[in-house]
């Protein structure tokens, strides 16, 4: 099937497209989007958290049919090309990147909540974040971004 959608403001269409591809797989092989991460494919980890008409969502659990005529945000699509978003900006200036699979979730999660809620206490910030899992860290340096973006003002943009 093909599939014909707006992502990052680009209408992209995706050829010979299996019925049970997810909107994740598409991203990344068929439209080469790798930023969002293929971990667990079972909604769980929240690496591949993408837009869907403006609201977050598993991209593993959404399958490319359903994102026909949409339109989809990615962590490529936060910010103008070769700039950052607010939110990405924090994470490096807090230090909230290792090993980076679980970073493009966390980003477009936290870009989220701060555009719902842009000054989150600590327990908003732990519950808006409870979908992503990250291996590497503690999740402090990870709060410090979110608090660093919130003081900067990210979700007033």
């Amino acid at each position: 099937m093909r599939v014909t959608c707006t992502v990052n403001g680009v209408d992209r269409t995706a050829d010979d497209v299996w019925e049970g591809e997810s909107l994740l797989y598409v991203l990344r092989e068929r439209l080469g989007l790798p930023g969002s991460k293929n971990a667990c494919e079972q909604g769980e980890c929240g690496s591949c958290t993408v837009y869907l008409d403006g609201t977050a969502v598993c991209a593993c659990l959404v399958a490319a049919g359903q994102a026909a005529g949409r339109d989809v945000r990615t962590v490529e699509g936060l910010a103008p090309e070769g700039g950052l978003d607010p939110v990405q900006r924090a994470f490096l200036q807090a230090g909230a990147v290792q090993c980076g699979f679980c970073t493009p979730g966390l980003i477009v999660s936290v870009h989220d909540l701060l555009a719902h809620n842009p000054q989150p206490t600590d327990p908003e910030i732990r519950e808006a974040l409870a979908g992503n899992l990250c291996r590497c860290t503690g999740y402090e340096k990870i709060m410090d971004a979110v608090r660093l973006a919130a003081a900067d003002g990210a979700g007033a943009a």
